[in-house]
């Protein structure tokens, strides 16, 4: 299983261990493999690394002291980047269903008269 390349920054920005971090990276593949029922797919990638930021942020949080800077939270940004990129998505596939009405209209046209 190969750890995402983006893990040293998480794990810089939330103020771990890149060792910690590939543990609790490991941990999150693993409740991932066993929710999707595999360790391959969109999904499974897509709920690995919802879970690993999750994970981070709880181990951020938990172990805070009140004096210390806050850790930065990543999770936010990761998943407007994914609602961002399959927004491009959808407008291509809606693009696609007009473009499919439009071609399948007029040849009935034809058939009716």
């Amino acid at each position: 299983m190969q750890a995402p390349k983006i893990l040293p920054r998480i794990a810089h920005k939330a103020g771990i261990s890149e060792d910690l971090a590939l543990k609790l990276w490991r941990r999150a593949a693993a409740e991932a493999e066993y929710l999707c029922g595999k360790a391959d797919g969109a999904e499974y990638w897509g709920l690995a690394v919802d879970r690993f930021l999750a994970i981070v942020e709880e181990e951020t949080s938990g172990t805070r002291d009140a004096d210390l800077t806050p850790a930065t939270r990543v999770a936010w940004l990761w998943r407007h980047q994914s609602r961002v990129s399959l927004l491009s998505l959808v407008a291509a596939q809606q693009a696609c269903r007009v473009w499919q009405e439009a071609w399948q209209f007029p040849a009935a046209d034809q058939k009716a008269a």
